[in-house]
């Protein structure tokens, strides 16, 4: 027999998925919320159980996405053995993941555009930071990167890879945009290198 938790979140994981699946495809401003209770086949108040409006449920899928995406960036920086090597395939790991339409649209058209400024640094920096951090004072450690204010360094390459993947995602030819991304970023890198 079910219960009442696992009948509520079980819900809640399906209003995660058809959001992410209707603000990816159509975008935050043209889902409506009637649009999310069809898909999920709930009611207002079982959405509204679980979210007080249609941008908390965005803030969820978003911060989903978020998490989503820093699983994949860290396990592909741990397939590297070098330091700054980590930092580098995580760096492009981020970008390649920009290039999924879905990801572009929630995580860097739409998430700070809904959430605001404030708010989306915040959930980025949660999520990315920490781990771009992490990364540059392992690389500092190990004499791979000049000893310096690692936070600095983190918050540079963190912007540098926010606008990287803004220009990807603004792009007419994203393809061409990422690879152009990919020798930038290598560049600037490697200019952290000893």
């Amino acid at each position: 027999m079910v219960t009442k938790t696992e009948r509520a979140e079980a819900t809640r994981s399906r209003l995660l998925k058809v959001g992410w699946d209707l603000f990816s495809e159509h975008g935050y401003d043209a889902t409506s919320i009637e649009d999310v209770l069809e898909s999920a086949g709930v009611s207002k108040g079982a959405l509204y159980h679980h979210f007080a409006s249609k941008e908390a449920l965005f803030e969820a899928v978003f911060i989903e996405g978020e998490r989503d995406c820093k699983q994949k960036v860290a396990a592909a920086a741990m397939k590297e053995k070098d330091h700054v090597e980590k930092l580098r395939a995580g760096c492009q790991t981020w970008l390649d993941l920009v290039m999924d339409r879905q990801v572009r649209r929630v995580a860097v058209i739409d998430g700070p555009a809904v959430l605001g400024w404030q708010r989306w640094r915040e959930i980025d920096e949660e999520y990315a930071f920490g781990l771009t951090k992490k990364a540059i004072e392992h690389a500092m450690q190990a004499g791979k990167v000049r000893q310096q204010n690692a936070d600095l360094v983190a918050h540079m390459t963190i912007a540098m890879l926010g606008e990287a993947a803004m220009l990807i995602a603004r792009a007419s030819d994203p393809k061409a945009a990422r690879e152009e991304a990919r020798e930038t970023i290598d560049r600037l890198i490697d200019a952290l290198v000893r």
